[in-house]
């Protein structure tokens, strides 16, 4: 049992890494053009936050040495991203994203370990981290119902990357299967909620790719709102 339960994290590990690299493209753009254009960097700063929170997490509990070790990678990857936008953006967005940084990813992140370190010990310690970290994992995962509205109303998927709703279906399977294995309800309520969302954006896909005739009709004289896409990782908070 110890051994599918170790092959299933080390999947889990390598999917959850191209997840992290899926928004690298977007970075290519940025650097490309020295510009951020309209890519917000919120998402990224929450996902610096919750990779945090997950490698704090799996450093205290014991035997959880694959949870720290990905989400360690995760950490390494959005400050990255971050430095991209506090280079990049002009002043205004630099300012907000250099504010964001440092009331979030330093603050709240040394609030959250303080207060667990000292205040807490033992399992209460481990459940404190495990409960802020699935909430906020939770409302990450829940960002692309955004994109799915969007893909509903405007009948067309060129607003939500497959590429990131298919990594949302299989990080969230292969972790939701890793938590059952290890009998963790910390990883495991959150990527199921991970792995529903996003079979339901493969699905969407199948309805508005296979059938694009059926799902693209557009009423004579109707106009077409055009939306501008939903930049980042698909990670919000």
């Amino acid at each position: 049992m110890e051994g599918l339960v170790f092959l299933i994290g080390v999947i889990g590990n390598v999917i959850s890494v191209l997840m992290f690299l899926s928004p690298v493209s977007t970075f290519v753009r940025i650097v490309r053009k020295k510009s951020t254009e309209e890519f917000e960097s919120f998402p990224y700063i929450c996902a610096l936050l919750n990779s945090s929170l997950w490698t704090y997490y799996g450093v205290t509990k014991p035997d959880s040495y694959l949870v720290a070790t990905v989400n360690g990678f995760g950490v390494v990857v959005e400050i990255i991203y971050v430095a991209f936008f506090l280079t990049f953006a002009p002043p205004l967005k630099r300012g907000r994203t250099a504010l964001m940084f440092v009331v979030v990813n330093i603050g709240v992140f040394a609030a959250a370990v303080c207060i667990t370190y000292f205040a807490m010990g033992g399992e209460t310690r481990i459940d404190a981290i495990g409960y802020m970290a699935s909430a906020l994992n939770i409302i990450m995962y829940g960002s692309p119902l955004a994109a799915m509205k969007r893909v509903v109303t405007t009948k067309s998927v060129e607003y939500m990357p497959f590429l990131l709703s298919f990594f949302f279906f299989l990080n969230g399977g292969f972790w939701t299967f890793y938590a059952l294995l290890a009998q963790d309800l910390f990883l495991g309520v959150p990527n199921a909620i991970g792995f529903l969302l996003g079979t339901l954006q493969l699905v969407l896909y199948a309805i508005y790719t296979i059938y694009p005739k059926k799902s693209n009709v557009v009423k004579e004289g109707s106009q077409t709102e055009h939306l501008l896409p939903s930049h980042g990782d698909g990670a919000q908070c």
